[in-house]
């Protein structure tokens, strides 16, 4: 047995591994295509890049190692089939059980394994990784003037080339905008030809120009903005230097973006969580006692009869107000006249329009505070969600691939995608319903698990028992057996 279960252990680790690379892969491939215009063309490091890549392929390792787990049992286990492996053991007497055992402990260990990665790798990987993509979207195109085009990515200028030489150096009518006084467009510089290039230390571009003029607005003499005075300079040749530092790759503090729920592990979650629930309870008892505390400043005001002067207008809208209170048979105004009653109805307008904009605005408040509650009670949920989705898919993929018995890249990798894309949109529809709808969060959360749970017991139950789950014959034999006995009652 001890040898068995090491041949079992090694054909399903070496299968793994193949195959959880080939996912992370593609998850990596599916982010590249995702960002490619924001990392194309601002001349971005081999090392960035890669610090970029190799971050962003972390925070896929989660994700990737149930599927991967699915796809390596299916694989395995329809390769045993395949070759008739599975039939020798069952009659060597070895049940299927046993077979998965040393997969069960392997499976197991991943759990474990998983569980402290997302807890501990993973909200360092994933703070990196999202620093370093917001300073990678927000980094400006290398410095690349287009021929005809008015090139704006320089701080204060504005460059127009009319043509560009063929080994891309050699400009022709060039026009530079000057916008450094921040007057508007007072300074333009004019010119032939020219050439660009870097400097020694690749800090600056320098353009050195021939046959061109610099026009200059002056504002410095009184009465400039009628007179609109000018001045013109010609020059043979002139040399003028932009700087680059600007487009050098600046680093986000990482600190900004700490406070992230998918930055947290569990230990940090949970006290996010205390403190986002002690802060809920206390704005709304300040929220509550506002209230009672505003209405008895009203009925102290009133007792003491402090009431405001009320302007025309004001008493128009009062006076048209008490037809209504006179069918509503209101009878707490009915023991005032007068001033004093249009001053009560007065204040009791204005109070009811400020409670009601303060709800509004809490209304608002407190519904965002929920949502970012929900928000960390999901993060907290799913440190242990994929954890337990390797052992389920183990559950769905070695039996399935006993039953099906096809090993390879074909028939499983389907398989293995369908099974993940029903995992995927049942986990995402219940996550989107815990958080802004009114589902139970754990519900919400393990509904993907609480689905595929069964339906991996159904499998391996079959499997255990020889079933021919797939067997065309099987199922023929099975309907003629329900329409022969329809007949017969018929």
């Amino acid at each position: 047995m001890k040898k068995l279960y090491q041949y079992i252990t090694k054909s399903f680790i070496g299968t793994f591994i193949f195959t959880f690379f080939i996912v992370l892969f593609i998850w990596v491939m599916q982010f590249v295509w995702l960002y490619v215009d924001d990392m194309v063309g601002k001349g971005l490091e081999l090392n960035i890049l890669g610090e970029l890549l190799f971050h962003t392929a972390v925070t896929f390792v989660p994700m990737s190692l149930p599927l991967a787990v699915l796809l390596a049992s299916l694989m395995c286990f329809g390769n045993f089939g395949e070759h008739y492996e599975l039939v020798a053991m069952k009659a060597s007497g070895i049940s299927m059980w046993k077979i998965m055992r040393p997969l069960i402990y392997f499976s197991l260990f991943l759990c474990v394994t998983a569980f402290f990665f997302s807890n501990s790798v993973l909200p360092v990987a994933m703070l990196k990784s999202k620093t370093l993509l917001f300073d990678v979207r927000k980094q400006k195109l290398a410095f690349d003037i287009k021929e005809g085009t008015f090139y704006r990515d320089l701080d204060n200028y504005v460059i127009y080339v009319d043509k560009k030489g063929t080994d891309g150096s050699h400009i022709y009518g060039v026009k530079i905008y000057d916008h450094t006084d921040h007057l508007g467009c007072t300074k333009v510089m004019t010119a032939d030809s020219g050439m660009m290039e870097l400097s020694p230390n690749q800090r600056c571009i320098v353009f050195t120009l021939y046959n061109g003029y610099n026009y200059t607005d002056v504002t410095t003499e009184n009465d400039y903005k009628e007179k609109r005075p000018l001045e013109r300079m010609s020059f043979k040749q002139e040399q003028i230097k932009f700087s680059l530092k600007e487009f050098d790759m600046t680093r986000t503090d990482e600190e900004a973006y700490k406070s992230y729920q998918q930055m947290m592990n569990i230990h940090q979650l949970s006290q996010s969580l205390d403190s986002l629930q002690r802060r809920e309870v206390e704005k709304q008892e300040l929220f509550t006692n506002g209230f009672v505390n505003r209405w008895s400043n009203y009925s102290n005001r009133y007792a003491n009869g402090e009431f405001a002067e009320l302007n025309r207008n004001q008493v128009r809208e009062i006076d048209s107000c008490m037809d209504t209170i006179r069918v509503l048979k209101w009878p707490l105004l009915s023991n005032y006249t007068g001033e004093k009653r249009a001053a009560v109805l007065e204040m009791a307008i204005g109070s009811a329009r400020n409670a009601k904009d303060n709800v509004s605005f809490n209304k608002v408040d407190f519904k965002s505070n929920k949502e970012n509650i929900k928000q960390h009670k999901k993060e907290w949920h799913k440190k242990f969600t994929l954890s337990i989705a390797c052992l389920i898919f183990f559950f769905i993929g070695a039996p399935l691939g006993t039953i099906i018995r096809k090993g390879g890249l074909g028939l499983p990798v389907v398989i293995s995608v369908l099974f993940f894309v029903v995992y995927y949109i049942v986990s995402t529809v219940g996550e989107r319903m815990a958080v802004y709808g009114n589902m139970n969060m754990f519900l919400g959360i393990w509904l993907s698990s609480i689905v595929l749970f069964p339906i991996g017991l159904f499998l391996t139950f079959k499997a255990t028992t020889d079933a021919a789950l797939l067997d065309a014959d099987s199922w023929k034999n099975a309907f003629k057996k329900i329409f022969h006995r329809k007949s017969h009652e018929s």
